[in-house]
């Protein structure tokens, strides 16, 4: 392994795996910390659920997953946050980029989640979604990790005693040999600047023989290049049978897309789930029994979830809606789902485990930040959504293009 790769949750640890096969590695997701080697990988991706957990609990994680990475012989750590960096107001961000510098003995940082291709760039060191700041693109209402400050120094300096610096995009621009001179001698997490992906290319240019980098799928971008490697599509067979899709991201852009898929679908509300009228069982026999490729979701406007958080609890209701995404994957793998479209980060790591999945490996480009990926000893192909990822079409279009052979 020459590059090991720390997810904060399963969605982006398949968005910045997606980028290194395209990159021409050969690249394995894997479900947690393996308790076995990796084989023959040159960049392995572990997929954690540490987003939103107790900061000491991340940081356990974590370093778990980056001493198995270094033991696989990786040289180089990427810790895999949201473009959006979305993070509660204590971390998780800063404390676990502070724990695995020490365990790497890093002492400058650089951070950056700038994805060009989706519209997340870092300009003077605030986080823009298309052509509006963070706080304003819809991330504000977040359920979990509502993001209502987009200058990355204050967000990342109110989770770490480190210092944060910032290397503007005027220095960016200068290419990697700017970054480099510009980067601080002393310990600190520098917020990079990035608008194009001829910026990542460059960061990662300079990040050459850093042991730690942090950032969003598009950090990757000029990093295989570091390792003699060259663009490649990934194989992939082409997977048929039966699909269905699930979805928790309550996200403008999956809202979008479930509002425009045409094939059948079915809500649950957190009454139905707290009440427990609905369940996992007679919803895989609503899934097995239509026709087509059905959609089951709980992906409500902002003012229901907040109203249902106010009445039950917020924790409480994502538990239980999480809960019963993971035993509807399981009782959906029992009866033979072949493909399978989760949408949203915590939805994805539920559904993760009811596949009972240790690896994934990954295949070619459904949308930016989202590949196919087949689940390792099985015929099952799965695609794990960022909630803001994807166009309105998202849905469909993946569904056929998993059938396809590369």
């Amino acid at each position: 392994m020459k590059i090991g790769v720390i997810a904060d949750d399963f969605t982006g640890a398949s968005d910045i795996a997606l980028t290194f096969a395209l990159g021409g590695m050969t690249t394995v997701q894997y479900v947690g910390v393996p308790s076995g080697p990796s084989g023959d990988v040159d960049a392995g991706v572990v997929a954690l659920k540490s987003r939103t957990i107790a900061a000491a609990d991340a940081i356990a994680q974590s370093l778990a997953a980056c001493d198995w990475l270094l033991a696989q012989g990786a040289t180089q750590i990427v810790f895999k946050v949201c473009s959006t960096f979305d993070s509660t107001a204590e971390g998780n961000i800063g404390p676990v980029t502070a724990a695995l510098a020490k365990r790497l003995g890093e002492t400058a940082v650089i951070v950056c989640p700038a994805f060009p291709e989706n519209g997340r760039s870092v300009y003077q060191g605030h986080l823009f979604v298309n052509d509006g700041l963070l706080s304003e693109s819809g991330m504000q209402d977040h359920p979990l990790t509502p993001m209502t400050d987009a200058d990355l120094r204050r967000v990342l300096s109110a989770q770490t005693d480190w210092p944060v610096a910032h290397v503007d995009f005027r220095t960016v621009d200068r290419g990697a040999n700017a970054i480099v001179a510009a980067m601080p001698a002393d310990a600190a997490m520098v917020i990079v600047d990035a608008v194009r992906d001829t910026d990542l290319i460059q960061i990662g240019a300079a990040a050459k023989h850093c042991k730690l980098l942090v950032g969003g799928s598009g950090i990757a971008i000029g990093l295989p290049a570091n390792f003699d490697h060259a663009p490649a599509a990934p194989h992939w067979p082409g997977i048929s049978g039966k699909a269905a899709i699930l979805s928790g991201s309550c996200s403008r852009a999956t809202r979008a897309q479930v509002h425009a898929y045409t094939g059948p679908k079915r809500e649950i509300t957190a009454e139905q789930v707290m009440d427990a009228t609905v369940d996992a069982d007679g919803l895989a026999d609503w899934v097995m029994s239509t026709d087509g490729a059905p959609l089951i979701y709980s992906s409500a406007d902002p003012d229901v979830v907040r109203a249902a958080q106010d009445t039950y609890g917020r924790d409480v209701v994502a538990h239980k809606i999480e809960n019963l995404f993971t035993d509807l994957t399981a009782c959906l793998v029992q009866r033979g789902i072949r493909r399978l479209i989760v949408a949203g980060g915590e939805t994805s790591g539920a559904a993760v485990a009811g596949l009972n999945a240790t690896a994934l490996r990954i295949g070619p480009k459904l949308a930016a930040g989202v590949p196919a990926m087949k689940v390792e000893g099985t015929g099952i192909a799965v695609a794990l959504k960022s909630g803001n990822f994807g166009g309105p079409d998202f849905f469909s279009e993946s569904l056929h293009l998993m059938e396809q052979s590369t």
